[in-house]
């Protein structure tokens, strides 16, 4: 659809094109007004933007994390309610989902990044990046499709990675693998609730400059030579910024789309 400054070409999906205008985090306004949205992991980096840019699009967001003052930093902004979750507790997960009721759209963003190759990962290490990566987003995602398909719609989005089974990276085995179960599920879930009106998508993003990147690096024997190298590993020679992701969020969030 191609829309001129003269011509009012409206959408199913909102305002036309003309009438649209930017929200501050470069969205549009407006266009999840009357949605409430959950979002796991929104006290830093891909989480915290996501919120942010939610709730200046005109959605209520529930915003929760484990670190309670990181989230906390959030509680002023207009449209933004915050909960203390831990993912991987599931009677947690429950009783915040009770509280929310059944939210138009959740946003899976928990995680973490384990390093090191198949060598290197003990069980624990396997548990816990597979109970954080995947099991808490099956957990969540099993806490509110109920209420989905009883409202006739939703969106759901899950934060998956390009070290998947989109492509190997180097010392990310047990997060590699994680991440492309994620885009298993996320699959899965899909072909079974689209149906009904449900729409669940997965972002697959190389390397985002986040507060736990920077952790990383600062923990490495050699944080300049790390930072150097995850620099180098991107084709463009430099990372996404977290503000760049809930562009593509917002976009994918809407529940009134066919597609």
């Amino acid at each position: 659809m191609i829309a001129t400054p003269d011509v009012s070409c409206a959408t199913p999906y909102g305002p036309s094109a003309a009438d649209q205008r930017r929200s501050k985090y470069g969205g549009i306004v407006g266009r999840l007004a009357g949605k409430t949205a959950l979002i796991t992991a929104a006290g830093q980096g891909i989480g915290r933007a996501t919120a942010l840019a939610y709730a200046d699009e005109g959605a209520t967001v529930w915003a929760t994390d484990l670190n309670a003052e990181t989230v906390g930093s959030l509680d002023r902004t207009p449209g933004i309610t915050t909960r203390v979750l831990d993912v991987t507790d599931t009677a947690a997960v429950r009783t915040v989902v009770a509280e929310v009721g059944t939210p138009d759209i959740l946003f899976n963003c928990a995680g973490f990044v384990a390093g090191g190759t198949i060598l290197e990962c003990s069980e624990e290490d396997w548990d816990f990046s597979f109970n954080l990566n995947v099991r808490a987003m099956f957990h969540m995602m099993q806490a509110v499709l109920p209420g989905m398909v009883e409202k006739g719609g939703g969106s759901i989005i899950n934060m998956s990675s390009v070290a998947s089974s989109l492509q190997g990276v180097v010392n990310r085995f047990v997060y590699s693998a994680s991440k492309a179960a994620v885009l298993g599920m996320t699959k899965s879930v899909a072909a079974d609730f689209i149906g009904v009106g449900i729409r669940v998508n997965a972002i697959a993003p190389a390397t985002v400059q986040t507060p736990s990147l920077d952790d990383r690096i600062n923990a490495s024997p050699d944080p300049v030579q790390a930072r150097r190298d995850f620099i180098a590993r991107s084709l463009w020679g430099a990372w996404a910024r977290p503000r760049r992701l809930p562009l593509l969020s917002c976009t994918l969030a809407p529940t009134n789309r066919s597609t």
